[in-house]
């Protein structure tokens, strides 16, 4: 019944959100022509809940404009697309809710297969509301056997559909990376509590970086991408950086200025591109990536046939 709610509440943000100005019937008509309301109309006093529910569980605010009419519409809509997780979670459950009322199309549908490892989100994320220590045993892409260690978890963080936990090694003494899909086993101790560092901040950590690769020696650094039309379009639709900022611009390419420190996961990102981006800048990443495409020519270039 509550995630049946759930999935009310966010139909109802996504209906108000998408029409910007809309009254009462009008919203009634939609919820009619929705699968959820089983033919039963909306009652008044049934919204106002919903929009009670709405603003307690997401921050969202639905206000009314009096003027020419009752108009409903969200007050602070730029809360949607902050990439925080209250917007994460309505983009989730909204994409759920539509899964839902298309079950009969769902082998026109097709999605990607996520790895698996979430059976254990739910533990470490309850193991970081109350800072409790973790037992993992772990086993790394790069080693043949796993091993068991504790670990303080400060935050997890989701990236290219695979989740991903940041957490102090207090054998390391530092903070390290962990694949929840490399987990293999999982035990909180209890009696063991950690207190995170001081005024430390999940996000002010990845900020400098792209993916979940954060050197935290490294020092961010201008980048510069030549980048074709074609693909220029793509990066302006989806930024590789909250920095990224698009300084030149003709018919046949655009460059694109970013800030961050280009680590693993962004120069391979870039690789993923192929003929479409070129690094101009710094000279020493230019020649990093010439040398790792140079090597995978030398793979390809066989002198066979």
């Amino acid at each position: 019944m509550a995630k049946n709610l759930l999935n009310k509440y966010v139909w109802l943000v996504e209906t108000i959100y998408k029409a910007k100005r809309i009254t009462f019937e009008e919203i009634n008509e939609k919820w009619l022509d929705n699968d959820m309301s089983e033919g039963v109309e909306l009652a008044l006093r049934t919204f106002h809940k919903w929009r009670i529910a709405v603003e307690e569980m997401f921050g969202l605010v639905i206000e009314c404009e009096r003027r020419g009419g009752y108009h409903y519409y969200i007050e602070n809509a730029c809360e949607i697309n902050n990439g925080s997780l209250r917007s994460w979670l309505l983009s989730t459950i909204s994409v759920s809710n539509l899964l839902i009322e298309n079950q009969n199309m769902k082998d026109r549908i097709l999605l990607e297969d996520v790895p698996s490892g979430q059976e254990y989100l739910s533990t470490i994320i309850e193991a970081m509301k109350k800072n409790n220590v973790l037992r993992i045993t772990y086993q790394s892409y790069w080693r043949e056997e796993s091993n068991t260690f504790n670990v303080e978890p400060y935050c997890v963080k989701l990236f290219k559909q695979r989740w991903y936990m940041l957490a102090w090694n207090p054998y390391y003494q530092r903070l390290m990376i962990y694949a929840i899909d490399r987990i293999y086993d999982v035990d909180v101790l209890k009696g063991q509590k950690f207190k995170m560092m001081e005024n430390f901040a999940p996000s002010d950590f990845f900020e400098n970086f792209y993916g979940i690769i954060a050197n935290t020696d490294a020092t961010p650094q201008i980048i510069k991408l030549k980048v074709s039309a074609g693909q220029a379009s793509y990066l302006r639709s989806l930024p590789l950086h909250s920095t990224q900022e698009e300084i030149e611009r003709s018919g046949e390419f655009s460059i694109f200025k970013l800030h961050l420190c280009p680590e693993f996961d962004f120069q391979q990102e870039v690789l993923s591109m192929g003929e479409d981006i070129e690094v101009l800048e710094p000279v020493w990443l230019r020649k990093e990536m010439a040398g790792k495409i140079k090597r995978m020519w030398n793979k390809y270039n066989t002198n066979e046939g």
